[in-house]
């Protein structure tokens, strides 16, 4: 039973993922559907959790819109997700930002990282 659940799993993945971390801003890319047509909306934030594995694995993305926090959790192997493009890197030393909840305007940056 197990093994058929795996190769339905696998059969679902993506060939290739966009490689980010958490702090991270990314662009999302998700397809969004409105009655009989298709088009691609863009989504950017900060990317404060990335969890789960295989087919199940999600990413959220924060971002404040007119003074509201607004967060959206992707399926990363989602068919929706066109592509996720890295804006910056951030410096963070947490796997979750819950954090940057409670901070708005400036106080709610993540440090960039300079190479």
């Amino acid at each position: 039973m197990n093994q058929i659940i795996h190769e339905i799993e696998a059969a679902q993945l993506k060939e290739t993922v966009d490689q980010f971390s958490v702090g991270d801003t990314v662009r999302v890319h998700g397809k969004i559907k409105e009655g009989n047509r298709e088009r691609i909306q863009i989504f950017e934030g900060t990317v404060i959790k990335v969890q789960g594995g295989s087919n199940r694995a999600t990413f959220t993305v924060r971002k404040e819109s007119n003074g509201v926090g607004v967060e959206k959790t992707w399926p990363m192997h989602s068919p929706n997700v066109e592509k996720v493009e890295l804006v910056r890197k951030g410096k963070v030393r947490r796997a979750k930002l819950f954090y940057l909840r409670d901070r708005h305007g400036k106080k709610a940056k993540v440090k960039e990282v300079i190479q």
